[in-house]
């Protein structure tokens, strides 16, 4: 979840140390990529000479899924000299415990190029997709680089940063533009049509399939150390009990739909990332995780006694904006918002998982502990969680 996010780093004596993680996402030699990207680049375009890279960078502060690199090209074709900044997404190496059990490169690939050709949503340019391992070892696609700002996942960016030093207008403007985002997603017409894998996936109910898929995730996770965590657990079933009686029809998803998957000049979005886990369903999905990931973060800062970012993303001005946007009314946000805390834990518990096996980490306690925010997801699931204070 790191593509094109070159971004200021937090330097403030004032981040509390344990708003500070050390994670391992993958170690790959830079120098051995480079060599074998200029080879395949210079193929590929069928360049006069190899094609010389330069400035390879791996972004160290955002991302826990995938390995991102970015880098400057230079070639010559047919005598002409191109120079572009470029980015890398690999797929991950199975030997780096990945977070997810599969990683479709060819998905993102063909839901960039959709979105871009078809909506006015601000997507880098995909240019070329290599399914084969061969090159790298792993699947990947390059695209081109956009420059600007990232609100930061390490530390988080209610700590420290540019997003945090923001005048409030300047934040509520920042953040009523990356509604604006998520609406424009979501207007794509004819989605299944023009992405029928995601279609096929989707099935007669989306909703249910989108969850299944989810319950599979979290099985999957549980294959080595058997692991059962009650919260997550519990959290299924009190989905069960509240499932909507009318979903509504399914639109394109984002799928990671947050401010940290978006890179902004000023408080303009001008790169919309991370596509790896789009798909079709209701857009309360992508609604209640746009909303629930900020609270995440918001969450950590209060824990630890920081101010955070409180008037940042609350649930009533982001559903109040949706709506306005798209005039639809925001159903059973309750019961997304729940699914977001809930696929996060899956998700969080892998990444705990991870660092156990990297030694940054040790086995905790209990099983909900595996889940940094397992305390906010039972509070949700007993309906005691406090969305506005």
């Amino acid at each position: 979840m790191d593509a094109n996010k070159s971004t200021q780093t937090p330097t403030k004596d004032d981040v509390p140390d344990a708003a500070r993680r050390v994670i391992t996402v993958d170690t790959t030699d830079l120098g051995a990529l480079r060599a074998a990207l200029a080879r395949w680049l210079t193929e590929r375009l069928g360049a006069d000479r190899p094609v010389r890279l330069s400035g390879l960078t791996r972004p160290a502060h955002s991302g826990m899924s995938s390995v991102s690199v970015l880098f400057d090209a230079e070639w010559i074709v047919a005598g002409e000299e191109t120079r572009a900044g470029l980015v890398a997404r690999l797929a991950p190496q199975p030997a780096a415990f990945p977070v997810f059990p599969d990683y479709d490169v060819r998905r993102q690939f063909d839901v960039m190029r959709v979105v871009a050709r078809h909506t006015g949503i601000p997507v880098p340019r995909v240019h070329w997709l290599e399914e084969s391992r061969d090159v790298l070892g792993v699947p990947f696609l390059v695209m081109s680089r956009v420059d600007g700002r990232v609100p930061v996942d390490n530390p988080p960016y209610v700590f420290d940063g540019w997003l945090r030093d923001a005048d409030p207008r300047e934040r509520r403007e920042l953040q009523d533009l990356s509604v604006e985002v998520l609406a424009g997603i979501h207007g794509l017409d004819r989605a299944a049509d023009l992405l029928p894998d995601l279609a096929a996936e989707a099935g007669d109910d989306p909703l249910r399939r989108h969850v299944e898929r989810e319950r599979a995730y979290y099985e999957w996770t549980r294959r080595s150390d058997g692991v059962r965590i009650p919260v997550i657990e519990d959290a299924f079933a009190w989905l069960e009990d509240h499932w909507p009686a009318d979903p509504g029809p399914a639109v394109l998803l984002w799928g990671d739909a947050r401010v940290g998957n978006v890179v902004y000049r000023g408080t303009r979005p001008v790169a919309v990332l991370d596509w790896e886990i789009a798909a079709l369903g209701p857009r309360e999905v992508d609604l209640g995780w746009f909303v629930f990931l900020h609270r995440f973060f918001q969450d950590i800062a209060e824990m630890l006694e920081a101010p955070g970012l409180p008037d940042f993303c609350r649930r009533s001005d982001v559903v109040r904006e949706y709506e306005r946007l798209t005039g639809h009314r925001v159903r059973d946000l309750d019961f997304y918002l729940t699914y977001a805390a809930l696929r996060h834990a899956i998700v969080m518990s892998q990444i705990k998982r991870r660092a156990i096996r990297f030694g940054e980490e040790t086995t905790p306690a209990t099983p909900d502990e595996y889940v940094l925010h397992h305390a906010a997801l039972r509070e949700l699931v007993t309906g005691t969680y406090s969305w506005e204070r």
